[in-house]
């Protein structure tokens, strides 16, 4: 008698298919890595990221300075190390908003349609108009101006808190303004084409109320497009994040990021070059292996796909 199938989901094949894809898994276990390596940078690093050593500045690799030493001494491994935490906190902030915002605007906007509809598809279009990179450096540049001369107390609780997260939280309100926009997007389209099949008839027959129809029936049908969307746009923002520290309107030193290595680096990068070449390499792998990892799940969620 041949045994019964075990029954399989979504989330299930999904998985499976994933772990059938090795540049994918390599990603994953690359990015679980960079979250172990920031969580626990105080352990992992060799040395704090402020140490100066002015004995040994400019120091190419060695047993003592894995990555070498910049001009004033600081063991560029290390800054690296705290560096991952400022990318991967970006990465953090860019997903929150996109699940609190951009989800419940386009699940919003896709069920209920008429003005609501309007506003927020609206909203959007406004905010697409503008140059993304632009919009983001005029909202840092004039928040900075703002905050460097504060009057008034919400002005100097604003204050505070830029001090407290070390210069981003111009950055983390301009990621607000843009990251969720195509999300928003992408969520409406799914619900416009799912409020109208016979499972959500069925639900309100039952006399299920709009929001158990949006939270049990449409949420978890637009969850995995979500997910794929998430994931391409974290190095998006990471990127986003090191070009304007590069530009000098990221994270304030002394607190590194990569984005400040590679500008450091780019000054001396005729006498030393290994301090440009670590944190572009390292920049440029973590961008890539999260692409390969959204790749991955993109193929993984298509329900089109069979698994063998």
């Amino acid at each position: 008698m041949p045994l019964a199938r075990r029954p399989t989901g979504l989330w299930r094949d999904a998985w499976h298919r994933l772990t059938r894809n090795r540049a994918a898994v390599v990603s994953l276990v690359f990015v679980i890595l960079l979250v172990f390596v920031a969580l626990f940078a105080n352990l992992v690093a060799p040395y704090a990221f402020e140490r100066q050593d002015l004995e040994s500045t400019d120091l190419g690799p060695s047993a003592g300075h894995l990555f070498g030493t910049d001009l004033l001494g600081r063991d560029e491994l290390s800054r690296m190390v705290y560096g991952s935490r400022i990318s991967l906190a970006v990465a953090l902030v860019d997903v929150l908003i996109v699940v609190l915002i951009g989800v419940p605007l386009g699940l919003a906007a896709g069920f209920f349609g008429k003005w609501l509809d309007t506003l927020v598809m609206r909203t959007v279009d406004v905010l697409l108009a503008f140059p993304s990179l632009l919009l983001v450096i005029v909202v840092i540049t004039y928040l900075r101006a703002v905050l460097d001369q504060p009057t008034g107390p919400v002005l100097a609780v604003i204050g505070g808190l830029d001090n407290l997260t070390g210069g981003l939280l111009g950055v983390f309100i301009a990621l607000g303004l843009v990251s969720w926009l195509t999300v928003a997007r992408l969520v409406r389209g799914q619900v416009l084409s799912l409020k109208e099949k016979e499972f959500v008839e069925a639900a309100r027959m039952v006399g299920a109320s709009n929001l158990r129809i949006m939270a049990r029936h449409l949420l978890p049908n637009t969850l995995a497009p979500v997910i794929v969307a998430a994931t391409f746009g974290i190095p998006g923002a990471i990127a986003t994040e090191a070009g304007l520290s590069f530009l000098g309107l990221g994270v304030r030193p002394p607190l590194p990021s990569w984005g400040i290595l590679i500008a450091e680096g780019v000054r001396n990068m005729r006498a030393f070059p290994h301090e440009l070449l670590f944190p572009a390499v390292v920049l440029a792998v973590t961008l890539i292996c999260f692409n390969f990892l959204g790749d991955g799940l993109r193929d993984a969620l298509d329900p089109k796909l069979k698994v063998d």
